[in-house]
């Protein structure tokens, strides 16, 4: 089976290009035979999302990483399959506590089966993860510990959402850079330490990859509101519908200047209010303060990024920091 879409990122070094090719492929393969089991119903729901597909984000980023060394190494591509399997569990995770109907295009798995299988899926995913990273070392191990100790952290915050005395905003970009950033500084960790390359580089990579992982999801929040379904892939307003208090609407709800928009935006959106709703929030200055958010965050990214070897992994990063900046409008 050919390997899902990934992220649209141009690569202009043709090498590079067909090295990140393969690498995907060979992430790929290892990814489809690490969750076989000779029980066929756990093969078929573990599955499940990597046949669904996705964008292999958290992999390219291991695999642009490790260009920094030896991309060839051994324990690049497992470590971007520990990468990409500790995403996917979560995933069946998230979609049980979202109650989420659909996921990728396709029945989510608690959709599809139950939360319990959805759950027990997930857990399955997690173990796999720690299957492989056994042989990649105690490093790597005490990486991914730390790292799914932030998601799991950050998913918790965002549960019970922010104290009394705490700042909403501020509380919303924490959980963003645990739950979302952690896992994708993870990435660009594995990558740099798996090839072998210099510590500063590593430290740098970790940096950058959090700060394009936040961007990244500022980006979709951005989406949500001001893009067309056919652009974004979803339903614009879908957050709203859900009442989720994204950037955007947490700094139109922090200004209070317009009292009809607050009133919509106190708790999930009434289908016949979308429009309305979306309609304001276009026009609210939140908009601009979000879309500041994100250009702050892709330029933390690219300031590490510029103290990187002149490769043209360096350039693509730098490329897909644009990428971020470009697919948010």
């Amino acid at each position: 089976m050919s390997a899902p879409p990934v992220v649209d990122l141009p690569i202009a070094d043709e090498r590079l290009a067909q090295d990140v090719a393969n690498g995907l492929a060979a992430v790929e393969k290892l990814l489809r035979s690490s969750v076989e089991t000779e029980d066929a119903f756990v093969t078929e729901v573990s599955k499940h999302l990597i046949e669904a597909g996705g964008k292999r984000f958290r992999t390219l980023m291991v695999l642009l990483a490790a260009q920094f060394g030896d991309p060839s190494a051994p324990g690049v591509v497992p470590g971007a399959v520990v990468i990409e399997l500790t995403h996917l569990g979560s995933l069946y995770h998230d979609d049980v506590m979202d109650e989420a109907p659909v996921r990728r295009g396709s029945p989510s798995a608690n959709a599809r089966w139950d939360n319990t299988v959805a759950i027990l899926t997930g857990d399955y995913l997690f173990a796999q993860a720690s299957d492989l990273l056994a042989d990649l070392g105690p490093e790597l191990i005490r990486i991914q510990a730390q790292t799914f100790s932030r998601l799991v952290q950050g998913q918790i915050r965002e549960t019970i959402g922010p104290r009394a005395d705490e700042d909403p905003i501020a509380h919303y970009l924490g959980v963003l850079a645990d739950k979302t950033g952690s896992l994708i500084a993870a990435s660009g960790r594995f990558g740099a330490l798996l090839s072998g390359s210099p510590a500063d580089v590593e430290e740098r990579l970790s940096r950058a990859c959090e700060a394009i992982g936040v961007a990244w999801q500022l980006g979709d929040d951005l989406l949500d509101v001001a893009s067309s379904g056919a652009q974004s892939g979803k339903t614009p307003g879908t957050d709203l519908r859900e009442g989720i208090k994204t950037l955007p609407v947490l700094y139109a709800l922090a200004a209070g200047d317009s009292p009809r928009l607050t009133a919509l935006l106190s708790g999930p959106v009434a289908e016949e209010d979308v429009e309305e709703a979306l309609t304001l929030l276009r026009a609210h200055p939140g908009m601009a303060r979000a879309r500041a958010e994100l250009g702050a965050w892709v330029d933390r990214a690219r300031a590490d990024i510029s103290g990187l070897p002149d490769i043209p992994a360096k350039d693509a990063f730098l490329a897909l920091c644009d990428y971020v900046v470009e697919r948010s409008g």
